[in-house]
């Protein structure tokens, strides 16, 4: 299976990069993972609404454009529903045998989504309610995306 984490911005704190490379080193017998990033677009200090909107929507039409046509597209969101860890394993079981094996989970950026990419994503899912940092939230993707390949296998992840 090919995933793909299509993610706003560049992390910088060392403590997050090294979390992630972890998880990358261990999903290799499970999947091709690859991290791209997009760059932040500018936003100006309190914009207003229409200026928010704007952004978000130039930031989502370069999302877009990098998800690989045929890729299920799975779009992290907040106001989406919440999912448990055996049910992100169950999901990545079922694409999987339903032979989609190219699936692109998308994380916006500080200021959120805009509607076209709400819109255009095969489903939406959402970790918490509590707010992340959307640096945080790649690595607690990378987290479950290894855990759900653990809970498949009927493997231990910990004790």
């Amino acid at each position: 299976m090919k995933i793909t984490i299509l993610a706003v911005g560049k992390i910088k704190e060392r403590y997050l990069t090294d979390g992630i490379q972890e998880f990358l080193k261990r999903l290799t017998p499970f999947c091709k993972l690859q991290i791209q990033e997009i760059a932040e677009e500018k936003m100006p200090d309190n914009p207003s609404a229409a200026e928010k909107a704007k952004t978000l929507e130039r930031e989502g039409e370069r999302l877009l454009k990098a998800v690989r046509h045929g890729s299920h597209l799975i779009v992290l969101d907040v106001d989406a529903k919440q999912v448990a860890s055996e049910e992100l394993a169950e999901k990545l079981d079922q694409l999987a045998l339903s032979g989609q094996s190219d699936i692109t989970f998308l994380i916006g950026g500080a200021f959120g989504l805009s509607p076209q990419v709400r819109a255009a994503a095969n489903e939406r899912l959402s970790f918490s309610k509590l707010t992340f940092t959307h640096q945080m939230i790649r690595l607690l993707l990378v987290e479950q995306i290894y855990r759900a390949y653990k809970i498949s296998r009927g493997e231990p992840y910990h004790w």
